[in-house]
């Protein structure tokens, strides 16, 4: 076996990358988004750790990477909340319908096939909305329980999403994207900011 250079991470070109992938695919259908560690992706490709959060930035990025995504979530929930907590509400809503009503088989697909099987099993996609919503939600909120009102929000965007694209309800799967906003926006903003509310 080959002794790992220090320095440089190793596995730095394309091969590098596509073995993270690899690993991460299979780690990920296998043990799940929670259980799955970045360093056992990283030792399964053979490569430094490091690489990962070069080429992916975190668990999060590194998991819509191996989902082969339309768009990137991860950019647009970070263009959403660089705007502030002001309207953020209806920023937040209008992105992620504007986003994915385009693409909405695409959607579902992805939440049907990566649900959970057990009662401690969680949908690697659902993870993922979670922990970039929250991640992205938890820079810019400020006030009291700032974690579970990021989780309360990313909660909110990810039952919305399941009733529209999912279970597409009649009424809520054909509704206009500014009468959603309307409608869900506010609950939203008093979330981020309940001083408000």
């Amino acid at each position: 076996m080959t002794p790992r250079r220090r320095g440089r991470p190793t596995g730095g070109g394309g091969d590098g990358r596509e073995a993270i992938l690899a690993a991460a695919r299979s780690q990920f259908a296998a043990r799940g988004f929670a259980a799955t560690s970045l360093r056992s992706v990283a030792t399964e490709a053979g490569v430094n750790v490091s690489l990962i959060g070069h080429y992916f930035g975190g668990k999060a990025g590194l998991l819509v990477a191996t989902l082969e995504l339309p768009v990137d979530p991860v950019e647009r929930i970070a263009s959403v909340v660089a705007g502030g907590a002001d309207g953020l509400g209806d920023r937040l809503v209008r992105t992620f319908l504007q986003t994915w009503d385009p693409h909405r088989d695409t959607f579902s697909a992805l939440f049907r096939t990566n649900l959970g099987t057990g009662p401690d099993a969680e949908s690697p996609a659902m993870a993922a909305a979670r922990d970039i919503v929250v991640g992205a939600l938890s820079e810019v909120l400020e006030g009291p329980e700032v974690e579970l009102r990021a989780t309360l929000v990313a909660s909110t965007m990810i039952g919305l999403a399941t009733v529209r694209y999912v279970a597409r309800l009649p009424g809520v799967t054909d509704a206009p994207i500014e009468s959603v906003v309307e409608l869900v926006g506010p609950t939203v903003q008093a979330l981020v900011d309940p001083r408000r509310g």
